[in-house]
Order: C-alpha cells, then sequence, then structure tokens
C-alpha cells in the first residue's frame, strides 16, 4: 500500500479512522475522525469520501459518518465470531432463561476479552458491557478464563503490563494473578465477586472448539453476593452443548 508524506500506510491511515468509532461514538464529522485519526483535514476528507463511496462508512442527512452496513456484511461473512454466536445462541439463550441475569460470550482478541454476544433481560442487574466492548483479560470472568487458559508467552505480557485496579477487588499482584489463572484451570471455571465492578459478581466458564483450544468464554453476570453454583451449573451445561456443535468431543 502506498504511503503517505509521514510514512503512514493507507492500511495504518484506513485502521486509525476506523478505530475512531466506539460503542458510544457510533457517528462523527469528518473533521472529528480526522483529529481523533491523526490525519490531516484533507487527507480525511478525502479518505472518508472513498470510504463512504465504497459503502465501508455512511453519511446521514445531518452530514455526520458512522460505519456502513458494507462493513458489517464484509465482517460477518467468514468470521470466527459468528461461527461461535450461532453455535452458541440458542444455549446462551436457556442459560438467560433461568439465572435471568447478563450472559455474554467472549473471545480472546489483541490481549483483552472482546465480546461477540450478551443477552440481558429485564429482571438483569447493573452491568455496563455491551457487544463489541471490550474487557480487561486480568479484571473480567471471561477475561480471567481465557488468559488462564491461554499460552504462557501471552500470560508472561499480561503480567509484566500494567494491570490497572478497577475495584479493589481486582488482582494486581502478578504472583496472586498467576496463583488465580492456576485455581481456574483447575476448576475449570472462574468466579470473580467484584473484580470488574463493585456490585457484580462474574462466574465463567472455557468454551473449546474442535480442536479442543480454548475458542471462547461463557459467563453471567450475578449481583455481588449472590449464590453461583445454580449459574454455574447452568454454564457448564450449556458449554457442552456448544462445544459439541462446534465438533469438540470430550
Amino acid at each position: 500500500m502506498a504511503n503517505s508524506p509521514s510514512g503512514d500506510s493507507a492500511i495504518d491511515r484506513l485502521m486509525r479512522i476506523l478505530e475512531t468509532f466506539t460503542p458510544v461514538r457510533t457517528v462523527q464529522t469528518t473533521a472529528e475522525i480526522g483529529r481523533r485519526a491523526g490525519i490531516p483535514r484533507s487527507s480525511a476528507h478525502r479518505i472518508v469520501g472513498e470510504l463512504v463511496d465504497a459503502g465501508l462508512l455512511e453519511r446521514d442527512d445531518e452530514r455526520g459518518i458512522r460505519i456502513g452496513m458494507r462493513l458489517w456484511e464484509l465482517a460477518t461473512r467468514s468470521s470466527r465470531a459468528l461461527r461461535l454466536r450461532h453455535a452458541a445462541l440458542a444455549h446462551m439463550e436457556r442459560v438467560q432463561a433461568h439465572v435471568r441475569e447478563h450472559t455474554h460470550l467472549a473471545i480472546l482478541e489483541q490481549d483483552e476479552a472482546l465480546l461477540v454476544e450478551r443477552l440481558s433481560g429485564p429482571e438483569s442487574g447493573a452491568n455496563i458491557t455491551r457487544i463489541a466492548g471490550r474487557l480487561p483479560l486480568h479484571a473480567s470472568s471471561s477475561g480471567l478464563v481465557l488468559l488462564a487458559f491461554a499460552d504462557r508467552e501471552l500470560q508472561d505480557r499480561i503480567l509484566a503490563g500494567r494491570l490497572a485496579a478497577l475495584t479493589r477487588e481486582t488482582i494486581v499482584d502478578p504472583p496472586a494473578l498467576r496463583r488465580k489463572l492456576a485455581e481456574i484451570r483447575t476448576l475449570g471455571h472462574a468466579v470473580a465477586p467484584g473484580s470488574f465492578d463493585d456490585v457484580s459478581t462474574g462466574v465463567a466458564v472455557p468454551v473449546r472448539d474442535e480442536t479442543g483450544h480454548v475458542a471462547a468464554a461463557l459467563s453471567v453476570v450475578l449481583p455481588r453476593g449472590a449464590q453461583t453454583p445454580a449459574a454455574l451449573a447452568q454454564l457448564l451445561r450449556a458449554a457442552r452443548d456448544i462445544e459439541r456443535e462446534l465438533g469438540y468431543r470430550r
């Protein structure tokens, strides 16, 4: 790909533009996109215009720019997240119907837990997560499961970095976190009371693909202090059913 005068590749500039959109920042002006992406105004107008013409971005009636349906279409054609979601959805619905709390499916993506599905009901408690949102691996039950079953290189990289304390219960001491990960591998699940926020307890289990590799984490978010055995039983049953659909045989 051709480079800009600053040395940035076209792909780099494209990614910086797309990454200015977030779950809460869904519409922007071209000037805002350029400023947040660190791209000169004239270049931003040209690139955004080309992306609109290609359908990857869309322009609304007030000249605001949003992610285009064409980008969604391309992303979902062969995504591993889509395959997981299709295999998991009916079983997640069963979990949510029994537990009546937020039910999540997350995958490992660039050293974070990426939520690919979330089911909630009118009785579900507080939860700030959303589909396509990211969670820190060390501070969420889904993240802890994904980290526990990840390769040693990734574990070492996460533990050597900054472990932000989201609450007083977040494990930020590397030796303590290593012990927690070992416990999760032994038990086959994670329980994280107050780790991500003060009012909730996350419960998560691994989901394996046809190779036996942990491809995802299935979790529920319970009110802090709630009993976990019933929810855990539902998660384990659902994980086994999802694994069978993915081709894994224990």
